[in-house]
């Protein structure tokens, strides 16, 4: 039951990530309606966050990310794999790589075919305009003015025009802007960040509207339920850090914007989810959905090199040389800090007769633990790069379970990957890609030995074993609350999960399928669009921004 005593607001949205600071900026936006913004974990004050190289040192730092694990895999050997997810005003946008690209036409127009009137990519281009201050200007694919920061990489890299030679000499174009006509192609990748520093969506976002005094927004609030009066969302239930549990009212909407891995278990432990499963952990059902269910993500393994020479940030790396880095892009968004090594992707199709690509070649530019080194103390590590061919539309699907009824429990993450038939042989085809491309001549300046898999690895058998050995996820978890209007969806066109009244899901589990890209830009998209949605304003024009 809810508390008629509670704190009463229009609006409380659930999780200040990629999309609740779009949906707390756009829905207090007219000074009309209160709007309280929940947040498990602290402000955004982390200097890490801001500096663009400082992403590393906020992959295993439980203070701003939830370092969740999968269970374990049984295709992938029986292994765990590293679930990292932003705990942070921002989100995932505080502690992710910072590369900002879109998906594929093909990808939106799936889902409009899938049930989901309105979200074609015609429908969708306006929003992704809206959301953006690109550096290329106004045009019929970016948008100006906006919020969020898109620039270019500020400094070129000999390798990674080497390596996008390389991609040409294969057959595979260039392409210097993946948001445009089409993404086929090897280039360097746009990036959410500003004058050398991040963009998250607290920095574009949420810090511009925390002056309005009709929004709220709270830190180290652990939201444990979602209060129901039948099959209506009436508020929720949250513990501070402090330990004092508070309940408050949501006279408009409750809005979930947790994300693919903890919306699921919030609607679960409210009764919301599959039928079977709440009643397992005791919870009785209020409205029977498949919660959790189409699970996806990117899996991808790296080919990875030694280098016949130590390369720039090799160099940078040096204690004392770092040190002058991070005080240049904290203070000034200048130098190494301000951008990530290997700022460059390819986007591939394994099959000449495909109609877009199949595979992404995620580069990197360092090793995969590169540490600091003290002259005369530490030896320097051994430089070197990889290609990390990655799957991007996986046929496997997983599903989030809820591990007890204590919200304070991890959820159970299940992927089974590689459980579909064609995910392994199709990613397999995308290393092999990869090599070719590693080995063409344009690699000869900087191509040493070949570490992993190592060159003694070449048959189907031997290459798919070593897959299954290392392969991990994109970070890119989605699909856990899936839109559309049939049996399988969670939620229908408009965000609603179906049967419930005054609650709606904004985040990555909404999506039906995955893109092809990194979802933090389609994150963006679909906040905006459901702030329109639950403004009840008239969508915007397809030709936006053109």
């Amino acid at each position: 039951m809810s508390n008629p005593n509670a704190a009463r607001y229009d609006y409380v949205i659930v999780g200040a990530g990629s999309a609740g600071c779009v949906l707390a900026n756009r829905l207090s936006a007219s000074g009309r309606h209160s709007v309280l913004l929940l947040e498990a974990g602290p402000r955004d004050t982390n200097p890490w966050i801001h500096i663009p190289l400082g992403y590393g040192k906020l992959f295993n730092n439980p203070k701003v990310n939830w370092l969740y694990q999968t269970d374990p895999e049984p295709q992938l050997n029986g292994r765990r794999i590293s679930q990292p997810r932003g705990k942070v005003l921002g989100g995932s946008s505080s502690i992710n790589g910072l590369v900002y690209i879109r998906g594929q036409r093909e990808d939106f127009d799936s889902w409009r075919d899938a049930g989901n009137p309105g979200w074609s990519y015609d429908d969708l281009l306006p929003y992704f305009i809206r959301s953006e201050d690109h550096f290329l200007g106004a045009g019929p694919w970016h948008g100006q003015g906006g919020p969020v920061s898109v620039s270019n990489q500020t400094e070129p890299h000999p390798l990674c025009d080497a390596f996008i030679a390389a991609g040409e000499a294969s057959g595979c174009p260039r392409n210097d802007d993946f948001n445009g006509a089409a993404q086929e192609g090897f280039g360097y990748y746009h990036t959410s960040s500003r004058r050398g520093i991040r963009c998250s969506t607290a920095t574009a976002y949420l810090k511009p509207a925390r002056s309005r005094r009709n929004l709220s927004v709270e830190t180290g609030a652990h939201v444990t339920r979602v209060l129901m009066q039948g099959t209506r969302a009436t508020g929720v239930e949250f513990v501070r850090d402090g330990g004092d549990t508070v309940q408050v009212a949501a006279d408009r909407e409750v809005i979930l914007a947790a994300g693919a891995f903890n919306t699921p278990p919030l609607l679960m432990l409210s009764g919301i989810g599959p039928a079977a499963h709440l009643r397992e952990m005791g919870i009785k059902p209020v409205a029977d959905l498949p919660v959790g269910k189409n699970l996806q993500d990117h899996l991808a393994s790296i080919i990875f090199f030694e280098r016949r020479d130590n390369g720039m940030f090799h160099h940078d790396m040096r204690i004392d040389r770092m040190a002058v880095s991070m005080i240049r892009a904290y203070f000034f968004g200048t130098g190494p800090g301000t951008v990530v090594p290997g700022g460059l992707h390819a986007f591939v199709k394994t099959r000449p007769e495909l109609a877009v690509p199949d595979i992404e070649f995620m580069f990197r530019g360092a090793p995969a633990q590169p540490y600091l080194w003290f002259p005369l103390l530490r030896p320097a590590y051994a430089d070197g790069y990889g290609i990390r061919p990655t799957l991007l539309h996986p046929d496997s699907r997983g599903e989030i379970l809820l591990r007890s009824r204590d919200p304070r429990d991890p959820p159970r993450i299940v992927y089974n990957f590689f459980t579909a038939p064609d995910d392994l042989p199709r990613l397999r085809e995308g290393f092999k890609r990869a090599r070719d491309v590693a080995y063409q001549k344009a690699m000869e300046p900087y191509r040493g030995k070949e570490v992993s898999p190592g060159p003694a690895v070449k048959t189907d058998a031997e290459i798919d074993a070593w897959l299954k050995r290392t392969a991990i996820t994109a970070h890119h978890p989605c699909g856990t609350c899936a839109m559309g209007t049939g049996p399988d969806a969670v939620t229908d066109p408009e965000l609603r999960p179906r049967g419930v009244e005054g609650l709606r899901v904004v985040d990555a589990s909404v999506m039906p399928d995955l893109v092809s890209a990194h979802i933090n830009a389609c994150v963006l998209m679909i906040a905006e669009k459901a702030s329109d949605i639950i403004r009840g304003k008239t969508p915007l024009p397809a030709d936006l921004g053109a």
